[in-house]
């Protein structure tokens, strides 16, 4: 936002912050949810990058094609370990994975 407009806005009362500040979350529970939205936009680029269905990547990880879904919503009933586990089966390296997480800290700040 420009800081003209933040400037009106707040001098008309409004208080602007972020979607953490608005929710009350602490530090830990936003690097926790950024962690798992990287990981889940990680995990669809790669997967359509090869070409692959969720069908497809349902099949190696021996689960169905919602499970995929809600993996690539970043679902809360989804674990960060199931993300990592459709990395690992496409081909993604720890290096990969640490690399995406940070590129969608540089995107956020």
């Amino acid at each position: 936002m420009k800081k003209t407009k933040r400037a009106k806005l707040e001098a008309r009362g409004w208080r602007l912050g972020t979607a953490a500040d608005f929710l009350e979350l602490t530090p830990e529970e936003a690097a926790f949810i950024d962690t798992k939205l990287a990981l889940s936009r990680s995990l669809r680029d790669r997967r359509i990058a090869q070409g692959l269905s969720q069908w497809a990547l349902a099949k190696r990880l021996n689960s169905s094609q919602s499970r995929v879904a809600k993996m690539e919503a970043a679902d809360p009933s989804v674990s960060i370990d199931l993300l990592l586990r459709g990395l690992f089966a496409l081909g993604a390296t720890p290096k990969d994975v640490a690399t995406s997480i940070r590129k969608s800290r540089s995107e956020a700040a």
